[in-house]
């Protein structure tokens, strides 16, 4: 990794004052990589996931005798804090998944290894046009391991219980305004203690197609922000009017900005997020149906406006030469064998591999299926490219929900908030360049 690079990653991920006895202690970990057929494989999630993937790599060393794969595991948190120390001590895993915040700045950092030249890792599933869309500043060195799009998820027991249905799903009727005018009048008659929906304004992938349908973007090209204050105003304005009406739940009854779906699960007979939720979250109430839609769309929406996020796996730059191929076996096997499915499930969203994708239809769940057949609906439509939040941005999501918070408890007004909400992103993106 070049020592400037990796200097400038540790300023962006807070350690840049690391003393020389730290990193003295560091670098003794090694120069990363494990050497010929043992590979470090790291990725993140709660137990369950860490027993279900240690699972799933017996069978792929049943497939492939003679490779070692070490786990280093840990939640979402400790793990991006464990890849910044690895980082700066050159002890990076030969294969880790890649936080979303972190895409770009593990980029800068020079972690990524090519992945085209890997023998092992056969792309051929996917086409031209994707592959090269997968690429970073022009190389293929990061491939999708998952697929998740923005979701509207409501609880359809609730809904059978009032006697309501829900907008029809078609462009003229599944829009914002029709939604929020629907969402009202339910609160209106909604049984004690339960609301429409959640306050949910701080949730990032649905803040961007928000975005992309009035025209605007959360990252542009050139690694800046591509929103402006009107339309970041508008988005808390559409959830401050469900507030005010009753509609949505304030922060005291969610329990903050950003709340566990048990506290809310059966409060509320909607909320926004990431298409795979429904996977780990419609299992806490086993007692209700949910489904699952794209989220509304605006009249004028702007062309191209549809888009999902690419969940990355990488192989590390500093890997040894020796442990390549077993790398690019590992790699292979999380993306591109079906036989993954059964035991690790979909919790972390639809296959990017197109093959694999209809393969999951076989051993998904009824809630699984309706998260796949979410995400095959979003990827039908033409999308414009998407930016991967820039090297520096990320606390944008903590500066996003003070703002929520300032908007949602009335200790500013929406505009002023809003353009707290940009000077603060502005300034922290300066800060990194």
């Amino acid at each position: 990794m070049n020592p400037m690079n990796r200097r400038r990653f540790m300023q962006l991920a807070g350690l840049g004052a690391l003393g020389a006895t730290g990193m003295t202690a560091l670098a003794g970990c090694g120069g990363g990589g494990s050497g010929g057929n043992a590979v470090r494989f790291a990725w993140w999630g709660d137990t369950v996931r860490q027993q279900k993937y240690t699972e799933a790599l017996e069978l792929f060393a049943q497939q492939n005798p003679g490779i070692e794969v070490r786990p280093e595991f840990a939640d979402y948190d400790a793990f991006q804090e464990r890849i910044t120390v690895q980082t700066a001590g050159r002890d990076v895993p030969d294969v880790f998944w890649i936080p979303s915040p972190q895409v770009m700045s593990y980029q800068d950092a020079g972690l990524y290894r090519r992945l085209d030249d890997i023998g092992s890792l056969d792309l051929s599933a996917f086409s031209p046009e994707q592959v090269e869309s997968y690429k970073i500043d022009g190389e293929l060195n990061t491939l999708p391991r998952s697929v998740l799009t923005a979701a509207v998820r409501y609880n359809q027991t609730f809904l059978d219980e009032a006697g309501a249905q829900l907008p029809a799903a078609d462009a003229q009727s599944w829009t914002w305004d029709g939604l929020s005018e629907f969402l009202i009048d339910y609160s209106r008659n909604a049984p004690e203690g339960r609301k429409a929906i959640h306050y949910n304004a701080q949730t990032d992938l649905c803040f961007e197609a928000w975005l992309r349908q009035h025209g605007q973007d959360l990252w542009t090209a050139d690694g800046r922000m591509g929103f402006d204050t009107a339309a970041l105003a508008s988005w808390f304005e559409w959830w401050e009017v469900l507030r005010r009406a009753g509609a949505a739940t304030n922060l005291s009854e969610q329990e903050g900005a950003q709340p566990e779906w048990p506290v809310v699960g059966d409060k509320v007979l909607m909320t926004f997020g990431n298409s795979n939720h429904i996977a780990d979250e419609a299992p806490m109430f086993p007692d209700y149906e949910f489904g699952l839609r794209p989220m509304p769309v605006l009249p004028d929406a702007a062309p191209g406006h549809r888009f999902a996020y690419l969940s990355r796996i990488a192989v590390y730059s500093g890997i040894d030469d020796d442990a390549v191929d077993a790398a690019g076996r590992l790699v292979h096997f999380t993306i591109n064998d079906p036989a993954l499915l059964p035991i690790v499930g979909l919790s972390v969203g639809a296959p990017a591999n197109p093959q694999v994708l209809q393969a999951a239809y076989g051993v998904a769940n009824a809630d699984e299926k309706k998260m796949l057949e979410v995400v095959e609906l979003e990827m039908a439509e033409a999308q414009k490219p998407r930016h991967e939040a820039p090297a520096g941005s990320g606390t944008w999501r903590t500066i996003m929900t003070r703002g929520v918070e300032e908007v949602a408890l009335e200790r500013a007004s929406v505009s002023d908030a809003a353009a707290r909400v940009i000077a603060d992103i502005d300034r922290e993106l300066g800060q990194a360049s």
